[in-house]
């Protein structure tokens, strides 16, 4: 059975992401040469392959969670179940996986279902699909500790920031973060999967059954906007 796919727009919301500075720089995804050789081994029958292609995924699914789930449901379920729910349903379906000719990505089939279990928690969870207050307000972590924004703001600053001026880099990622939060959803996925998830522009592509041509041309898009509700009102795009 076929993974099955969430456009950014079939969210309940998106929340804006709430990094960990613990995290800050490192990727998200684990490199992909031992996964495959992972993955072989786990084609090949290999048990302890397959344990250990998940357990190497972990962390990373914890990540994505934590990220991507709303903050309150965060209070009601634990993050820890819904990874190990999408284990568990990974493990199910790890065959299948194996079998599909010119497949996606591990990392990226592994997100899809972790994407659809946080939208099966939004709707448990809540009982209208319309956005959230949460959605209007900026991270909850001081922008100072959160590497992504950082390195988001000095990209749209056109100029690299330094540690030695932590005042501005405060400053410009609490107006990054603002203005992440006003942006029409298709906008904030694609800035989310690309800075917060560090994906690639193919990856992206990938995720969202975009070509790698649209897939770059709606981050550009995405990009310009968030550069204009930067810069004051009466300059973002309609």
């Amino acid at each position: 059975m076929s993974a099955i796919s969430h456009s950014a727009l079939e969210w309940p919301h998106i929340p804006i992401p709430l990094a960990d500075p613990a995290y800050n720089n490192t990727p998200m995804w684990p490199e992909t040469e031992k996964t495959q050789e992972l993955l072989a081994g786990a084609k090949d029958g290999n048990a302890d392959a397959v344990n250990r292609l998940m357990e190497r995924h972990r962390d990373s699914l914890r990540r994505m969670v934590q990220l991507r789930l709303d903050q309150k449901i965060q209070r009601r379920i634990d993050v820890s179940d819904v990874v190990q729910d999408v284990l568990v349903e990974a493990n199910r379906r790890l065959q299948d996986y194996l079998k599909t000719s010119g497949q996606m990505p591990f990392h990226l089939w592994l997100r899809q279902i972790a994407q659809d279990r946080i939208v099966d928690a939004h709707r448990r969870h809540r009982v209208s699909a319309k956005r959230s207050v949460d959605r209007e307000r900026p991270l909850a972590v001081p922008a100072a500790d959160d590497h992504s924004t950082i390195q988001l703001a000095a990209q749209l600053c056109d100029r690299q920031l330094t540690p030695a001026a932590a005042a501005t880099q405060a400053e410009l990622a609490k107006a990054v973060e603002a203005a992440i939060a006003k942006l029409p959803d298709q906008d904030c996925e694609i800035i989310i999967m690309r800075h917060y998830e560090q994906l690639s522009n193919q990856e992206i592509a990938q995720a969202l059954s975009l070509t790698e041509p649209a897939a770059s041309m709606r981050y550009l898009r995405a990009i310009r906007r968030l550069k204009e509700l930067m810069q004051g009102p009466g300059t973002a795009s309609e």
